[in-house]
């Protein structure tokens, strides 16, 4: 016999565009260190890093684009 399902727990909120910037600036922090290190390092790191930088932009307008950073992000009130 089958046991019966629980329901699934509500979706977390999550300030997605925190996120987004605490992300970014690990990049920036790791791309500082890179350029301290100079040519102690391979340059494929330092272009992952920029990379990962420059695609919070497009990220953020995407998430823009898809109604999550206009909505109030407060949870609701009871």
């Amino acid at each position: 016999m089958a046991r019966p399902k629980r329901p699934a727990p509500p979706p977390l909120r999550v300030d997605t565009v925190r996120v987004v910037l605490a992300g970014t600036g690990l990049w920036a922090i790791a791309l500082v260190v890179l350029l301290l290190l100079g040519d102690r390092v391979d340059r494929v790191w330092v272009w992952t890093c920029v990379a990962g930088i420059a695609l919070s932009g497009p990220g953020l307008a995407l998430m823009h684009w898809q109604g999550h950073l206009g909505r109030d992000r407060r949870p609701p009130t009871r």
